[in-house]
């Protein structure tokens, strides 16, 4: 069962702790991630994953200002339920092959999102991945879950 998603955005930083900015395509390197990233790295997190969907229900609450790198994500994915996707799911997106092996986090003291509305959608919604096949990334690439 392939589910067909896309890439909406992919987000940059090179601090961690900062919002994110979007850039057009990423070039993703196999046990490290998103190059020129500050979370990037020989760890279990290298790509931070949220849905666009997650950040429009943030909107629908009434949060102001909302749009894709805010939540630190490193690619902003469409019409893929991330969050139900169990860790250990193999992910095709752009030349990439990426498993799922987190889902959500808990959020740093002072997230900004939190301070003004109370939650934020990252610690339940948003997903980490390693990537196992590296490659380029760029927005409008399709996301294909290969299990």
């Amino acid at each position: 069962m392939k589910s067909i998603g896309k890439v909406v955005a992919i987000n940059i930083s090179e601090k961690k702790g900062v919002i994110k900015t979007p850039i057009p395509e990423g070039i993703f390197k196999e046990n490290f991630g998103l190059v020129g990233d500050a979370h990037a790295g020989k760890w279990h997190r290298q790509v931070s994953l949220l849905g666009v969907e997650s950040i429009e229900k943030m909107k629908k609450i009434g949060i102001k200002g909302l749009c894709s790198g805010k939540f630190a994500e490193n690619i902003t994915t469409e019409g893929i339920k991330l969050y139900e996707l169990p860790v250990g799911t193999k992910l095709k997106i752009g030349e990439t092959i990426q498993e799922v092996t987190q889902i959500g986090k808990e959020c740093h003291s002072g997230c900004a999102i939190t301070k003004e509305v109370g939650q934020c959608v990252m610690p339940k919604e948003g997903i980490f991945t390693k990537v196992l096949k590296g490659g380029k990334i760029k927005v409008g690439d399709a996301i294909e879950v290969l299990y």
